[in-house]
């Protein structure tokens, strides 16, 4: 994923009200930017960090600007934006660069599924293959040197972990897939000091036959690439 034009540096302010942020350009000038993400963002909105946002040409936007990346003062980069997820593992499977997830005929997005009427975000289909059911999660906590999820407590995705789970029970492949969009994680395992049930119900999950991935994006102001394999750890 190319960022056309690149990205602009600005120095956070301040983040408020969930989905805004205060910035200041090198140039002195205070901007208020769009903020995609609803979660804790713990680690990744410290005043002074370096926010590198995009610009949209919408008319109609009340806040043009989004924050797309931190770049914070331990010299780590982060993307924010909780949008570009699900946008990289889409650009990762056409590319075929998740080789777990490669040689699929067909992919769709956002289809309905399971008895707790939820949508998978991908589902890919092939001839002579079974049906692959790919939940995405984006992993941006880092503590003392390793990687987390969730950030907070998430009952949407323990939901999504039953699905999986029946899914796999059904005789699918079901998929959890953690994007990893901070640059100095190397190892993910379930935050069991946030979310206790979630990581009891991701371990019982891969029981069921769950598969559980994880590939970690290479990030910059030019662009951001989905393609190395980390460990994942529960």
């Amino acid at each position: 994923m190319l960022f056309s034009p690149p990205l602009k540096p600005a120095r956070l302010i301040t983040r408020y009200k969930r989905f805004l942020a205060d910035v200041v350009t090198p140039e002195g000038e205070i901007l208020t930017i769009h903020c995609a993400n609803t979660g804790a963002m713990t680690g990744c909105a410290t005043p002074g960090d370096s926010v590198w946002y995009s610009t949209s040409d919408s008319l109609t936007r009340k806040y043009p600007h989004s924050w797309e990346l931190t770049e914070t003062q331990q010299g780590d980069w982060i993307c924010v934006n909780t949008l570009r997820a699900n946008q990289l593992v889409r650009e990762a499977l056409a590319a075929e660069n998740l080789v777990e997830l490669a040689g699929y005929e067909r992919c769709q997005a956002e289809v309905k599924y399971g008895a707790e009427k939820s949508r998978i975000d991908f589902l890919l289909q092939a001839r002579e293959r079974r049906n692959c059911y790919i939940e995405v999660k984006s992993v941006t906590l880092l503590e003392q040197g390793k990687g987390y999820f969730p950030d907070a407590v998430t009952i949407r995705g323990q939901k999504h972990l039953r699905e999986l789970s029946a899914v796999a029970a059904a005789g699918h492949r079901a998929v959890l897939l953690f994007a990893v969009l901070h640059s100095g994680i190397e190892d993910v395992s379930p935050a069991r000091h946030i979310d206790t049930r979630y990581a009891d119900q991701l371990a019982q999950a891969q029981q069921d036959g769950v598969e559980i991935l994880a590939y970690r994006a290479d990030l910059s102001p030019t662009g951001l690439f989905l393609k190395k394999r980390v460990s994942v750890t529960l």
